[in-house]
């Protein structure tokens, strides 16, 4: 899995110490169980879970978390969750995997269309790009010429 990493960044005299687990930095203004949620993989449900598991206390902000603290989060996410690096890695083996087998959703990523069934008529800007100008004349203009 991935390896155990945990750090306490100390910088300038202005900044305080900023927590890093799993190679993420942990905003220290924030709630513990809000903090967790940067790191990817760590939603509501998981961050909220893991303070309960480990006896933290939900209102304690992530500055005031000891190294011991952080130590423990991180060998808890790293052991029993799929977070960060493993978790992009398996998401994209998926894709490539339905790539592989030529399945519909396969070629739909592959072309990079919307993959859940969208419509692709008028919308779809994100996956499809900018337009692409047919004969050096836009659709809009063809059609408000005649």
């Amino acid at each position: 899995m991935l390896g155990l990493y945990v750090a306490i960044l100390s910088t300038s005299k202005d900044k305080v110490n900023m927590a890093r687990i799993l190679g993420v930095d942990i905003p220290d203004n924030k709630k513990v169980p809000y903090a967790l949620r940067y790191i990817k993989g760590v939603g509501p449900a998981i961050a909220n879970e893991v303070v309960e598991r480990l006896g933290l206390d939900p209102n304690m902000r992530a500055k005031d978390l000891t190294e011991e603290d952080l130590s423990k989060i991180a060998n808890l996410l790293d052991k029993e969750y799929i977070v960060e690096g493993e978790l992009i890695r398996r998401v994209k083996d998926n894709i490539k995997r339905l790539i592989d087998i030529k399945s519909y959703r396969g070629k739909r990523h592959r072309l990079s269309l919307p993959v859940r069934g969208q419509r692709t008529r008028y919308n779809a800007r994100t996956r499809k790009g900018p337009r692409k100008v047919v004969s050096g004349v836009s659709v809009r203009k063809a059609v408000s010429k005649t």
